[in-house]
């Protein structure tokens, strides 16, 4: 123990080399892959007839990403047009009837096009165009394919999209800046007092969050930018009804029946130690008038949260489709606290318009509610989730039934036996559960130890039993996107195989016909001849594992590659559940940023998501060190056996949770010659209150925090480490102090590591130049230090022993 405390203070003021350089580019054909444009995503009308196609650039600029900016309670803004930080990416719309596929392009902006979405009868489509100062409010009539903007005040988009439909199509329900709001509220030029915090003797236990407000000025900021007024803007004409008066809104959603709106504010005091969410909330009901019907709930400030629990009081709450003005919501019965013993943890509640009466009790649960899809008739399909088993129970509400009914009882984790997804359809605004008399239709990936299968199934109400009426064959990944009849006689599904680029069709599900909707080419056609193989083994304690195996164009069989390992861990509560095949091999290969794929272009073999499997539940990371070297063990072993792996070459990596697990593999075992570790956190003192799925404070548990932190463990690394992280990362746990910190530890005890901070860059990357950069590093470390590595000598080499 002494060892890992003077670990934790080692090095702190080390100095270190910095320096800025230009950005790096990777070769000029890696370069077109990332710049090719990304397939369109389809977006289907109300009545099924026709897509909207959703066209988008591959990446934003740097310097887009580099415009002034704001963090504030958990959200990015940018101040200027009162949106959001990251540019919208879409380019054009495109209509197409999926009848016979012919398309009309919307005559929009180049750019800024954001939040398009179909009215609820499918004649308009409303989008937003964000400009350098503004952001307005488009629509679209459908028929004819043209597009204007409605003269309404700036909208407001601080927290999201800020318009949707109105249930009866003609209308939308918007947030607008408010008028007269004046120019942003100055920073102090003298500061007026100290930032103070107190607290007395009550437990707040939070995890780490990043962009919290920080001081008085950071509040009225926040209370500047997210403040809104709510408005009815006419689709036709562009009117402009106010509704109410402007407040910081949170939701604000409108009833079935369109006379009353369900609206969340966002009242004070308000946190500098968590994000908007948990800031107190008014629940409210208004008239369309802005009148204010009933405060429903007036939930204080959630810094106080229990491990595993929920916030108190009514949460979750939302309009019942099918009816005018009826809410529904979960209530917690033990305080939010799963420790508190109670037959029932939660409770179902519902209250009809004008809302004066007390809240009738639909359902009570044994453990957490897990959601609901009503059909318009009043049934309900109710979720109710056991964490500590990692279980889901499925119920069915009937009101013409006496009681509620059992539909499935299954572990969560096993996704060989997932009944699939019940399929929805729009109604009023409304998503409802598609019906054909007592059947409804599911939908699924179809996991099985071949790999997905998607699947498309009938289950009756009555009878509970479910019936297979489609699956994808052996050769394709396809998947319905959309029931183009109620009787599921025509479906639309995206196709696509290892060879042929996703494309949607039009599939008769008795005949098998199929028709193309779309004929999208593939965008990167420098990775064809790209092999891709399933391969399955097993590690030391009988877990059977799989990964999926991607060789490079032209690659002869029998040759040994260097290889890049990337891998991401998770926890199970059993053997059988972590074992599952959950790769998709008959997929095409799509590439988006800086993935590990592109290594298949500088002639190495990539083995994507290796199963590192974290078997115990809510113990398991008690043996996450020696369970993660195992499973790495296993896997190099596949990959040396296959007759594919040099040993002697093979390189390790991963995102977040997979950086943090690089850097554990590096510190505990030899059986890496290098490793990459993106956006990752190393030293689990920093998350005291917990990290991933570890629910466990640092003080129940301090010795699996301080064994599973490399931070401590930096004197037993002994491969080079390539650490990237983005400068402004807004994850909760993995600040850019977790990657400065662990290679100033690394630097100082004499290792070989590169660290890149990313100017602007947030968890992911998404700037051009970054991705570019982040790519071209990735290339020449492992170039250096994998592809040309020198043969290792000495007995334990190949095994990773220690």
């Amino acid at each position: 123990m002494r060892r890992y405390l003077v670990a934790l203070l080692i090095l702190a003021v080390a100095p270190s080399l910095v320096a800025q350089a230009p950005y790096k580019t990777p070769p000029a054909d890696v370069v077109a892959i990332l710049d090719a444009p990304p397939l369109p995503v389809a977006i289907v009308s109300p009545d099924r007839t026709a897509i909207l196609l959703v066209e988008q650039r591959a990446m934003p600029t740097v310097a887009e990403l580099a415009r002034p900016w704001l963090r504030l309670a958990g959200s990015r803004i940018n101040a200027r047009n009162n949106g959001p930080r990251q540019p919208s990416l879409v380019t054009g719309l495109v209509l197409k009837r999926v009848a016979d596929g012919t398309e009309r392009r919307l005559a929009v902006p180049a750019s800024g096009v954001a939040s398009p979405s179909w009215s609820p009868d499918g004649r308009r489509i409303a989008f937003t165009v964000t400009d350098d100062s503004t952001i307005a409010l488009w629509v679209a009539d459908a028929a004819t394919a043209q597009a204007r903007r409605l003269p309404t005040s700036p909208l407001n988009a601080a927290d999201g999209p800020p318009c949707q439909w109105m249930p009866d199509g003609a209308r939308l329900l918007c947030l607008l800046v408010p008028d007269g709001r004046g120019a942003p509220p100055p920073e102090p030029a003298v500061p007026a007092g100290p930032t103070t915090q107190e607290t007395a003797g009550r437990p707040a236990p939070v995890r780490t969050y990043e962009d919290l407000l920080e001081n008085t000025h950071d509040e009225t900021l926040f209370d500047y930018y997210f403040t809104g007024q709510l408005a009815l803007i006419d689709a036709a004409s562009g009117a402009v009804t106010k509704v109410g008066a402007p407040a910081v809104i949170d939701r604000a959603d409108p009833a079935p029946g369109g006379g009353f709106i369900l609206v969340v504010r966002t009242v004070r005091p308000y946190s500098f130690l968590v994000p908007a969410d948990l800031f107190p909330k008014s629940i409210e009901t208004w008239t369309v008038q802005g009148e204010r019907v009933r405060t429903l709930a007036a939930l204080p400030l959630a810094d106080n949260i229990p491990a595993r629990g929920v916030r108190a009081g009514p949460r979750a709450v939302t309009w019942q489709p099918g009816v005018p003005a009826t809410l529904v919501w979960a209530e917690a019965m033990d305080e939010g606290n799963p420790r508190n013993r109670v037959a029932h943890q939660d409770r179902i509640v519902r209250l009809a318009a004008p809302f004066t009466d007390v809240p009738i009790a639909m359902a009570q649960l044994e453990k957490r509610y897990g959601g609901v899809v009503w059909d318009t008739t009043g049934l309900a399909l109710l979720n109710e989730f056991d964490r500590d088993r990692r279980w889901v129970k499925t119920w069915i509400l009937d009101p013409r039934a006496t009681g509620p009914a059992v539909l499935w009882d299954r572990s969560a984790e096993d996704r060989y036996a997932d009944p699939g997804t019940p399929l929805l359809r729009g109604v009023a605004g409304q998503r409802t559960l598609l019906r054909n008399g007592d059947w409804i239709y599911l939908a699924g990936a179809g996991a099985s130890p071949q790999g997905e299968r998607p699947f498309l199934d009938r289950l009756n109400l009555k009878t509970k039993r479910s019936e297979r009426l489609w699956r994808a064959d052996t050769v394709h990944y396809e998947a319905v996107v959309a029931l183009l009849d109620d009787a599921a006689g025509r479906v639309l599904t995206r196709r696509e195989s290892r060879t042929e680029p996703p494309n949607y069709f039009v599939r008769d599900v008795k005949s098998g016909a199929l028709r193309a909707v779309t004929a999208f080419a593939d965008p990167a056609p420098r990775l064809t001849g790209v092999q891709k193989r399933l391969v399955t083994y097993t590690r030391a304690d009988g877990v059977p594992l799989s990964g999926t195996l991607y060789l490079p164009p032209g690659y002869t069989a029998g040759t040994r590659l260097p290889v890049v390992m990337w891998a991401y861990p998770q926890e199970f509560t059993s053997a059988a559940a972590a074992g599952q095949v959950s790769a998709a091999p008959n997929r095409f290969n799509l590439i988006r940023g800086p993935s590990q794929l592109l290594f298949l272009t500088q002639g190495y073999a990539v083995f994507d998501d290796p199963k590192m499997p974290i078997l115990g539940g809510d113990t398991a990371n008690n043996h996450y060190v020696e369970q993660l070297v195992s499973s790495a063990r296993a896997a190099v072993k596949a990959l040396v056996d296959l007759g594919v792996a040099d040993p002697d070459r093979i390189g390790v990596g991963g995102h977040s949770y997979g950086a943090f697990m690089t850097a554990n593999l590096l510190a505990h075992s030899d059986l890496f010659r290098a490793g990459i570790a993106r956006s990752g956190a190393y030293n689990r003192t920093l998350t005291p209150f917990g990290f991933q799925n570890e629910e466990r404070n640092f003080w129940e548990v301090p010795e699996i925090y301080l064994r599973m932190s490399p931070f401590v463990h930096a004197d037993s690394v002994n491969a080079p480490l390539l650490m990237i992280h983005g400068e402004a990362d807004d994850n909760s746990g993995t600040f850019p102090i977790q990657s400065e910190r662990f290679y100033a530890s690394l630097k100082g005890l004499g290792k070989t590591a590169r660290l890149v901070m990313l100017p602007g860059e947030a968890h992911g990357y998404t700037g051009r130049e970054s991705v570019l950069d982040v790519v071209a590093e990735m290339f020449e470390w492992f170039d250096r230090w994998v592809k040309n590595a020198k043969p290792r000598t000495g007995a334990a080499v190949g095994n990773g022993a220690r």
